[in-house]
């Protein structure tokens, strides 16, 4: 096997050639365009196919240095936190609330779900939790996590092959259903955004015109990111001496929430850049690289390996998150537009990861109109909430099965 390793410079170039090949197949293949599939979830998928080709047919292995990887998710937590007023805070309350309970209740369906299947096919019970809520919910982070107790306590020695192979298929599948999730429930029930004038938290809106990105817009954005994160570095040493670990991106996230609801009452003539088009340029250039490399570097040779019965539970599970988006969560969080986008990120959550939900939601709003509120609950209930739901419910279900 020929392996070739790209250093940080040519994963960055890798990266940005994925995502020109994904907005060239968006505009020439209209499926992706009505469906409103990301950018980078269309080229980083195509890319990844490509090289598994590479591997099968000419034993060539890439592999990427994704060190930037991370700072890119920290940059793009920290401008939606930037961007998230108080006033849509306060109005995100309930829903909030409405979407946590929604989400935490699925991950008992899920994982019953994956039980339910697992049982059937006369497999391992535990594996059944494994492609639930470990790997799809959870994503990779969780899958390394709980890998070790289900080798060492349940005896499923490729426990992490069979988490890492399931959360692999699932970001796929999260990053193309959600745009179609929320095509048929806007289509359908006739929905229009309530904030058509308001700038995207991402991106830019298709064929918006008189768009002002200049020098001093962009230095101010930097500028305020670069205290954010600073800051939120600094929150994340203050909790972690208290005992509760959280990702850099969560407490970045919470600084720039904190900094964009004082700073602009104190300093007023201050050109604080949320809500412009320059942060949600940055937004958005940091989140399609993040997705791009997260994509692009998916061995889905590991895919072939797990076997036909995972990948039929796989397909279980993408079926019943879909008919809980339409039928649960678009109903409880209002038959809204700001239900539909929730339902397009919810998508991409319970399969894949937050960024997976948040590009399905700019690729909405990009087309449809802007969704503030989704863009405040869905990274909260994502990237927090349910990651330490999640542990509860796991550990309950390692109980009842043990």
């Amino acid at each position: 096997m020929d392996i070739r390793q790209f250093n940080m410079r040519q994963t960055i170039i890798v990266a940005i050639l994925v995502l020109y090949f994904g907005k060239y197949l968006t505009k020439r293949i209209k499926f992706l365009q009505n469906f409103n599939i990301p950018d980078a979830v269309s080229g980083g998928v195509l890319a990844s196919l490509i090289f598994w080709f590479c591997y099968a047919v000419f034993q060539f292995q890439v592999e990427f240095n994704l060190d930037i990887r991370n700072a890119l998710l920290i940059i793009f937590f920290t401008t939606i936190g930037l961007s998230s007023r108080l006033k849509t805070l306060l109005q995100g309350g309930k829903p909030l609330l409405i979407l946590l309970v929604t989400a935490v209740f699925y991950l008992f369906v899920q994982n019953l779900t994956g039980i339910g299947i697992a049982s059937l096919m006369g497999l391992d019970l535990p594996i059944g939790l494994i492609s639930g809520s470990v790997s799809l919910s959870g994503g990779l982070g969780t899958v390394i996590a709980w890998s070790p107790i289900f080798k060492d306590t349940y005896g499923i020695t490729n426990a992490s092959e069979i988490g890492i192979a399931s959360a692999t298929l699932g970001l796929v599948l999260g990053g193309i259903v959600g745009g179609p999730v929320a095509k048929l429930l806007i289509v359908r029930n006739q929905l229009k955004t309530d904030d058509q004038d308001q700038q995207l938290t991402i991106g830019i809106k298709h064929g918006q015109k008189n768009v002002k990105i200049d020098y001093s817009t962009m230095l101010n954005s930097f500028l305020v990111i670069s205290f954010a994160i600073g800051l939120g570095i600094e929150l994340n040493y203050i909790v972690s001496a208290i005992g509760l670990r959280l990702p850099d991106f969560v407490t970045c996230l919470l600084a720039g929430i904190f900094l964009t609801n004082t700073i602009p009452f104190i300093f007023k003539r201050f050109p604080w850049p949320a809500n412009t088009p320059s942060l949600a340029l940055i937004s958005d250039v940091s989140l399609g690289l993040f997705l791009a490399m997260s994509l692009m570097s998916l061995q889905l040779w590991t895919l072939a390996g797990m076997g036909g019965t995972i990948a039929v539970l796989l397909l279980v599970q993408f079926i019943i998150s879909t008919l809980y988006t339409i039928f649960v969560v678009f109903p409880v969080m209002g038959r809204n537009y700001n239900a539909a986008v929730i339902s397009a990120g919810y998508s991409g959550l319970t399969l894949g990861a937050t960024p997976t939900a948040i590009a399905n939601m700019t690729a909405v709003t990009e087309r449809f109109g802007a969704s503030p509120q989704a863009f405040i609950i869905v990274p909260l209930v994502g990237a927090f909430f349910i990651d330490v739901a999640n542990a509860f419910v796991i550990q309950k279900f390692l109980n009842f099965i043990g």
